[in-house]
């Protein structure tokens, strides 16, 4: 990600006052005549300090807060970095740039060893960039725990292996590895003065806990801290920035508006592009007094309302009157019927509408509710997993199923096992002495209850026009408000099927059965095994060449079984051992399963088309503020809406010129597996399908989401108003 880019020059923040001039010379006066160790890395130890770990950058060791340790105690171990003049270190939320301080410490039996206790931090800027962290002399204190069962005259060994990245004009990683041997006796003795200082500095930095109350709103495109509490008063703050712990909360590099009223405190921010409404955010506000003098104080704040997560361009979406959202959520769904996405189904449609051809109505009637709750049972069981999952804090979105390599290798399978139904290998629900009967009077009603299902599985792939506004607007709302738009989602997707079946003039316009529905039926299976074929090459972006293997394999064993199948359909009396060689094939390939699950799944940001950038948060937030026009496209193998919009508009000669010729950086996003910055990129715009296309103009404007649908004329002419 950006923030562990490492190619920008630091600049030191200095924040120091008169009082914090007097503290530094007292502490440089205590480290200079204190014991100070050697600069190699093995040697010996003084007491409590290790042996140092040198470089002209920065000289580290490993420092202990008392020079000797009681039986059952308690002792800070802390990794002490005296920094080169114009160097710097991170905090453990880097900011744009860096990467903080690792500490792994072995420690011996019966200790324990806390969390890092990370001093307050400085911030760190150069022109776009700016970063949280620490220059000068700095302690990472870790609390460890001495056993009982040592006994005085014996020592406590901690050894450490660290690793840390300093800058200035460049950044360079280093490591070292340290040993610190305390001796135990009956009490805990003092450290030397010059370790005592060192502490007493990272103590001075250490955040603080008060009974501050902070909530956190969105206001448009910013960020509204506001923190309450006794001591908070105009006279007492001249300054304060809200430090977040998580990365890409805030724009690090924008400044921060401050109002201070007695009593409380607004912090205005520019929002991150990572910034999730329903995560804690907690962090730190600094707040420096008059003298100079800074405290770092640990917030809280109550989560931001759902409503109010989104963006100007994007974000009415999730404020929608709820009559809007269901009306958008019908039209959504009727579109939906002419997306890419549900073109295999309607080989399934289309062979059930032959078949209900001549039929009475009460049974075309019949077809089309049980069609129609199909549809409408998966939609609302999809927006139950979606609510359940959301609720749990996790960030997921339409489609997030194909997001599973075990999911897509399933329905590669199931899309293979349908195409051979309808190239005859097997029946369904039929048997020999009662196929002629069962093809005769119903055209089963659980079939077409199927087939509902189905539509809906195999739609959530692509987002139609209207759909996004409303999912936006469903996922953000109380769950009935959602459930009534999943619902009239599900009305509009079954509508076309519904209308046939219930409007009697219609279903007489069906050409009579005959020897056409057969071959319909039997040229209808290539688009189930084109789906299949797309499947297998979505597991190859997400699980590699080893994933192909597995979905292969399996439809071997999926052919073999319909293969046998299809022959115990045709015997009478004798088709159980069949029928049981066909159903050990079945749990064979059910069995490839599992191996999906531990396959390293391959970096979706690995690849990016010709003129396009990978995208990431801190990509997109330096290229805003330097005022450039932005392109981002968020896309992923399973959304074939995504694909055919790359084929037809996208990759056309004319949209890279306009690319191009205005001077617009293309980001792209890849979702093809989970991404939790692209989710909370989606849903700061109120949307939580694919695809997705969003145009930052040049100077800063806000930004404009383009329509789902692209073509090459209304690509290239967005492209050039958004860089005039």
């Amino acid at each position: 990600m950006g923030r562990h880019d490492e190619r920008w020059p630091r600049l030191r923040t200095w924040r120091g006052g008169a009082a914090r001039a007097v503290s530094g010379l007292a502490l440089a006066l205590a480290v200079l005549l204190a014991p100070h160790p050697a600069g190699a890395q093995e040697g010996q130890v003084t007491v409590a300090e290790s042996a140092a770990v040198s470089s002209p950058r920065a000289t580290v060791t490993l420092i202990a807060d008392a020079a000797g340790v009681a039986p059952g105690g308690e002792v800070r171990i802390g990794l002490r970095q005296k920094l080169a003049p114009g160097w710097h270190t991170y905090w453990k939320n880097p900011g744009d740039a860096g990467t903080p301080p690792e500490i792994a410490l072995a420690l011996p039996e019966g200790a324990r060893a806390g969390e890092i206790q990370w001093p307050g931090p400085d911030r760190f800027a150069v022109g776009p960039v700016t970063s949280f962290g620490y220059g000068g002399e700095v302690v990472f204190p870790i609390a460890v725990t001495v056993p009982a069962t040592l006994k005085p005259g014996d020592t406590f060994t901690v050894s450490a292996e660290a690793s840390w990245l300093v800058c200035e004009k460049e950044c360079i990683p280093e490591e070292g590895r340290f040993t610190l041997a305390l001796p135990v006796s009956e009490a805990p003795a003092p450290p030397a003065p010059g370790i005592a200082a060192a502490f007493a500095a990272s103590d001075a930095r250490r955040p603080v806990g008060l009974d501050w109350r902070a909530r956190l709103a969105t206001e448009g495109g910013n960020l509204a801290l506001t923190v309450e509490g006794e001591g908070i008063a105009p006279e007492r703050i001249a300054g304060a920035f809200f430090y977040p712990q998580d990365w890409g909360v805030v724009v690090h590099a924008a400044p921060q508006a401050l109002e201070v009223a007695p009593g409380r405190l607004t912090l205005v921010a520019e929002k991150g592009q990572s910034f999730d409404p329903s995560a804690a955010n907690g962090g730190l506000v600094a707040v420096t007094d008059p003298a100079g003098v800074t405290r770092w104080i640990e917030i809280a704040p109550t989560p931001a309302p759902a409503a109010a997560a989104s963006d100007p361009a994007g974000g009415a979406a999730a404020r929608l009157p709820l009559g809007q959202a269901i009306l958008f959520a019908f039209l959504g769904g009727l579109i939906l019927n002419l997306m890419p996405c549900v073109f295999p189904v309607l080989a399934i449609k289309a062979t059930a509408l032959a078949r209900l051809s001549g039929r009475e109505a009460r049974e075309v009637r019949l077809s089309g509710v049980f069609y129609t709750l199909g549809v409408v049972a998966a939609f609302l069981a999809l927006a139950g997993v979606l609510l359940a999952v959301r609720a749990g804090g996790a960030a997921v979105g339409w489609g997030f199923q194909f997001q599973s390599p075990v999911f897509v290798a399933l329905m590669a399978w199931l899309m293979l096992a349908i195409g051979l139904n309808l190239s005859g290998v097997f029946e369904i629900g039929t048997s020999v002495t009662g196929a002629g009967q069962h093809l005769a009077h119903a055209p089963s009603h659980k079939g077409s209850f199927f087939t509902g299902l189905l539509a809906v599985v195999v739609a959530t792939p692509c987002t139609a026009p209207f759909m996004g506004a409303a999912l936006g607007a469903a996922l953000a709302a109380p769950w009935p408000v959602a459930l009534a738009v999943f619902l009239s989602l599900g009305l509009g997707l079954a509508a076309p099927y519904a209308l046939i079946a219930f409007v009697p003039r219609l279903a007489r316009l069906l050409p009579r059965p005959g020897l056409w529905m057969v071959r319909l039926r039997q040229a209808l299976a290539f688009p189930m095994y084109a789906s299949a074929a797309w499947l297998v090459w979505v597991l190859a972006r997400q699980a590699g060449e080893f994933g192909v293997m597995i979905a292969l394999a399996g439809a071997l064993l999926v052919a073999l079984a319909a293969w046998i199948f299809g022959i115990a359909q045709h015997r009478r009396g004798r088709g159980l051992v069949p029928r049981a060689l066909a159903l050990a094939a079945i749990v064979g390939t059910i069995a490839l399963l599992p191996q999906l699950r531990a396959v390293a799944a391959p970096s979706p940001t690995a690849e990016a088309s010709a003129g396009s950038e990978p995208f990431t948060g801190a990509r997109l937030a330096a290229l805003r503020r330097e005022g450039r026009p932005v392109f981002v496209n968020m896309t992923a193998a399973w959304c074939i809406t995504c694909l055919v919009n790359e084929r037809t508009a996208l990759s056309t000669a004319a949209a890279k010129a306009a690319l191009k010729d205005k001077g617009i950086t293309y980001l792209k996003g890849d979702w093809t597996n989970q991404d939790p910055e692209i989710t909370a990129f989606l849903r700061a715009f109120g949307r939580d399908g694919l695809p997705f296309y969003a145009l930052y103009p040049a100077g800063g404007g806000d930004p404009v989401v383009l329509s789902t649908v692209l073509t090459e004329a209304y690509l290239v002419a967005a492209l050039e108003r958004a860089a005039p």
